[in-house]
């Protein structure tokens, strides 16, 4: 099934086993209240991926750093903010490369050793003076061409350790005005504005081969000079001429969290909305099972570009790596650029 669906707690109950073997979603992801230490959390991965021989399923986590990590200590190391790169980029940005890409090197490894395989970052968004601090400090910069620098090194370090990147909030969600999981953010500006400033990252992205690696994962925003009325997740306007043309993503995309207030309406309708303007998979994060059921009916089995990305993904995901060997000196290593770069 085109979906990625959250589950309610540490294990999986009956109920949940039965929907998910009925209609055997893309992937699955993980919030802190699946989390309690490293043996539960191998163990419900396990558990996820034996409901169903016949395929892999993705499993993703939100591990950017900062604010934004699921994994937290005693048993996983605490991560900097992307805006401590971005800064440490003015400085030195020799030094803020190699600190960047070996964070998520480290990030990626975290993961991998759980059998988490899907990673929701680099945030690309471009802050801009007076927008919601709901991205703040998990942008690296306010300048577009840090950004273009920097998220690259995010994807590479992670797609280093077997782990696929998603980049957000595509097309950009830098400039919004409120926080799209309480209401609908609306930009005004004109698309000039657009173009030079949030749309800049991802196309300097796109425009590499890194792109065919990655996901990548839609805003929640209604963006005036495109489409006045729907945002870009459930917008043909912004998908097919923005997304996918101006910009030139050709992988997986996938809809932010269907839960998110900025969506209205029944969930069946708001699954159905987001495909039907071209996402290839919808989001539903908060393990809700009468929401999951809607999710289900508004979505179809995945297929076309969906299911060719998710099997071109197994290319990262399955890889054999080389471990980091001491990966406690790797992260003072990073620690050390960040305080003295």
């Amino acid at each position: 099934m085109a979906a990625i669906f959250g589950m309610a707690g540490l294990t999986l109950t009956d109920t949940e086993r039965a929907f998910f073997k009925r209609t055997r979603p893309m992937g699955y992801i993980l919030f802190a209240r699946n989390i309690q230490n490293p043996t539960q959390v191998i163990a419900l991965n396990n558990n996820l991926r034996a409901l169903d021989s016949s395929y892999d399923p993705v499993i993703l986590i939100d591990q950017e750093g900062g604010r934004v990590q699921r994994l937290k200590p005693p048993h996983w190391r605490s991560a900097p903010t992307m805006v401590e790169f971005g800064a440490l980029h003015g400085r030195n940005p020799a030094k803020a490369a190699e600190a960047l890409r070996l964070n998520l090197r480290l990030i990626g490894e975290e993961l991998a050793a759980l059998g988490i395989d899907v990673d929701c970052a680099p945030v690309m968004d471009v802050p801009v003076p007076g927008a919601h601090d709901v991205i703040g400090d998990r942008a690296f910069s306010g300048d577009p061409a840090v950004v273009s620098v920097m998220a690259p090194l995010v994807c590479e370090g992670l797609i280093d350790a077997g782990v696929v990147p998603v980049i957000k909030h595509i097309p950009g969600h830098g400039r919004a005005g409120s926080d799209s999981h309480l209401e609908l953010p609306v930009v005004t500006d004109d698309l000039a504005t657009l173009r030079a400033h949030d749309f800049a990252p991802f196309k300097a992205l796109c425009a590499t081969p890194l792109q065919d690696a990655c996901f990548a994962m839609t805003a929640h925003v209604v963006y005036r000079a495109i489409d006045s009325a729907k945002p870009a997740t459930t917008s043909k306007a912004v998908i097919n001429d923005i997304i996918r043309g101006e910009i030139g993503f050709r992988g997986l995309l996938m809809s932010d969290d269907l839960g998110m207030k900025a969506l209205a309406g029944p969930f069946d309708a708001r699954a159905a909305a987001a495909l039907e303007a071209g996402c290839d998979v919808v989001l539903h994060c908060d393990g809700n099972m009468a929401d999951m059921e809607a999710v289900a009916k508004g979505t179809g089995p995945l297929a076309g570009n969906g299911l060719r990305t998710f099997e071109a993904s197994a290319k990262i995901r399955r890889k054999p790596r080389e471990k980091i060997a001491n990966i406690v000196t790797a992260g003072f290593q990073v620690l050390d650029a960040l305080r003295h770069g």
